[in-house]
């Protein structure tokens, strides 16, 4: 199947104002895609990419003062197969994960790990590993939280999350993440498309969406806590600690935002 997904991003700058982008599919995701990725800014600037430290595409402009729209477009290939479960994974003990593993059981913005390791080895120190033990952490994160973009708050951390049970979709990925991590399974946060692609109606405002990976039997899985079920045609754009590392948009300066749209869309063959 083919899936056209993009996003129109509209800043109002009172300055000059130096922004850093994650806009561009992950390089996992360019053997798929069909044409280039577009991506246009209205007023033109000079626009750098470099990769990060995670690997994510990440895009460096300076806004002029006045309006910048910026605009993309995608065209991806994918198999149209939802989620892979994979039951049997297995958890590997801390001190055999390799050395690059380490860093996704550390704390970082907004998995907040000191704050929620007693309730993590509490809630799922006993039960059983690896997948059984990931899915289970879902399955609470899931019914813990309310989902509400009128709960959408960007400083909230997965122990606030905890504490106030409401959110959007970063705010399972933070809080899931987070609990993994307390009990020594390696995660990873994860933003990009997600479309309603076989999913009933009805269809909420199309959004980017967080979900987060986890290193079992020695390779990386997808999954999702705020949907909780396997999901057809997600296009990753990065991945990384959490939100403070794929932030869609980083501005240096003040600068509102006036518009934003994102799309997903299965296209007919």
């Amino acid at each position: 199947m083919r899936i056209s997904a993009g996003c129109e991003i509209i800043y109002d700058c009172p300055q000059p104002t130096p922004m850093l982008l994650v806009i561009t599919p992950h390089p996992s995701r360019a053997p798929d895609l069909v044409g280039p990725h577009q991506v246009s800014f209205d007023p033109p600037v000079e626009a750098r990419n470099y990769q990060d430290s995670f690997g994510n595409v990440c895009t460096r402009i300076v806004a002029p003062p006045g309006r910048m729209i910026i605009s993309t477009r995608l065209l991806i290939e994918d198999s149209g197969m939802p989620d892979i479960i994979a039951r049997a994974a297995w958890q590997r003990p801390v001190e055999e994960l390799p050395n690059e593993m380490l860093i996704y059981l550390l704390g970082s913005r907004y998995c907040d790990t000191d704050r929620l390791s007693d309730i993590a080895w509490s809630l799922f120190g006993q039960g059983p590993t690896g997948w059984a033990r990931v899915q289970a952490i879902c399955d609470y994160v899931h019914e813990r939280i309310a989902f509400g973009y009128e709960h959408a708050r960007a400083t909230r951390t997965a122990s606030e999350a905890f504490t106030e049970r409401r959110g959007v979709c970063r705010d399972y990925a933070h809080l899931a993440v987070t609990l993994c991590r307390c009990v020594n399974i390696p995660a990873r946060y994860c933003t990009g498309y997600l479309g309603d692609i076989g999913v009933p109606p009805p269809y909420g405002p199309m959004d980017f969406a967080a979900w987060f990976e986890v290193y079992l039997d020695d390779r990386w899985h997808t999954f999702d806590a705020r949907n909780n079920a396997p999901r057809i045609g997600r296009i990753l754009l990065a991945r990384g600690r959490d939100a403070t590392d794929v932030a869609i948009a980083t501005t240096f300066g003040p600068c509102t935002l006036s518009g934003f749209n994102v799309f997903t869309d299965e296209v007919a063959p």
